[in-house]
């Protein structure tokens, strides 16, 4: 899937967000090795902590159907009603997507308000990353 359409589907699922405390709607859309796409979005709650992001709620629903190997992620977030404003992954998605990914291959694509894109590899958005290799296991 080229990443012009991997950022329109992120896009997409940015309006299935439930996000009526912050009003910041975030969709992301995980494209795994073999071509599959799952999209995800943010999902807040009254009590904050139990909220859970886009860039998670993809991770999920691939993990729980059995994917293992994911290369890029479009994330696409601002405020809802308007066009989407560089939304970064947080600090949390970024080491739960650090259990996942080839820190030097993975590409993190942040969504711009025309839809075009900045593409980085997940190494420069969490270069001294805690994982498997510091409790020196291998999943």
């Amino acid at each position: 899937m080229e990443y012009t359409e991997l950022c329109k589907t992120a896009d997409e699922a940015r309006k299935q967000s439930y996000c009526i405390y912050s009003h910041f709607a975030v969709g992301a859309a995980l494209l795994t090795k073999d071509g599959r796409v799952y999209t995800g979005c943010n999902i807040e709650n009254a009590s904050y902590p139990a909220g859970i992001c886009a860039e998670r709620t993809a991770f999920c629903k691939a993990v729980s159907d059995g994917e293992r190997e994911f290369s890029a992620i479009a994330i696409s977030g601002g405020p809802v009603g308007e066009a989407p404003d560089d939304a970064f992954p947080c600090g949390v998605c970024r080491q739960f997507m650090n259990e996942f990914v080839d820190k030097d291959s993975f590409e993190v694509i942040i969504v711009h308000a025309d839809l075009s894109y900045t593409t980085y590899r997940f190494s420069e958005l969490l270069p001294y990353s805690f994982g498997t290799k510091n409790l020196k296991i291998e999943p």
